[in-house]
């Protein structure tokens, strides 16, 4: 019998019943939640976090700190998706359908809001140069994120943008009704800025960046995504696509929050 293996309760949020499957912590007190993700029941540091995040490749559990300022996850509402359905889905194709759409629907003066771009959908930014590990950015992130206070999620997910759809996470409905695509366009910002899914709430995303834009050119061409990703963060924030990227320009800390 291994010593290591997943104790029953994280077993079961997997398909395969965790076959294969390891983890070298010891379990805080928690329980799973709407068979979607287990859910610590106190809070845990930014080092909990690091150690869970470092057994992932053994465990198969990706850790989120989760923010519970809004209401208890207990009494949250969480539709699962098949992450083998976020394939079906690319950060390009994601952007493209919300320009258009949004384009179609406004006035010609409210296209002053995505100035420079206007009505032409730039696309994907390119890849950004790596600062730092995308791993310990990650580990920094939830240092910072977890003197909020906050428990701690762990997810059944290959990797941490597939903890959106596996968890059944809502916190964007009000923007796109289906999660899927935007696990899609997290799955793109991994690969091409070493970002790594950290935080999530009711309603935002807390994501770490080990490779951020460093100037302001390029900071505006990854505005213009987050705006296709999150419009509430620029209408009600910075105002406008320029002011924006500004704020993002070699930021390690992507949040995004969601009227």
């Amino acid at each position: 019998m291994n010593d290591h293996q997943l104790p029953q309760v994280l077993c079961q949020l997997f398909a395969d019943g965790g076959r294969g499957r390891s983890l070298f912590l010891t379990l805080p007190e928690g329980d799973v939640v709407q068979s979607a993700f287990w859910m610590s029941d106190e809070h845990v540091t930014g080092e909990e976090w690091t150690r869970f995040r470092a057994e992932h490749p053994r465990s198969g559990l990706w850790p989120v700190l989760l923010d519970e300022s809004a209401q208890p996850w207990e009494s949250g509402h969480f539709q699962p998706d098949d992450p083998a359905l976020i394939s079906h889905f690319t950060a390009e194709g994601f952007m493209t359908e919300v320009w258009q759409e949004w384009v179609a629907q406004v006035p010609v003066e409210a296209l002053d809001e995505l100035d420079p771009f206007g009505a032409f959908c730039p696309g994907l930014a390119p890849p950004g140069t790596l600062l730092a590990a995308p791993d310990a950015v990650a580990d920094w992130c939830a240092g910072e994120l977890a003197k909020r206070g906050t428990p701690l999620g762990l997810a059944a997910a290959t990797r941490g943008a597939d903890a959106l759809a596996v968890m059944g996470w809502q916190g964007a409905l009000h923007h796109n009704e289906w999660m899927v695509p935007l696990a899609a366009v997290v799955r793109s910002w991994e690969e091409r800025f070493g970002a790594r899914v950290v935080g999530m709430g009711f309603n935002t995303l807390d994501l770490s960046v080990a490779g951020p834009p460093t100037d302001l050119g390029h900071a505006l061409h990854v505005a213009a995504e987050h705006w296709a990703f999150c419009p509430d963060n620029i209408v009600q924030g910075a105002g406008d696509l320029k002011g924006y990227a500004e704020q993002i320009v070699d930021s390690h800390h992507w949040s995004f929050w969601w009227d």
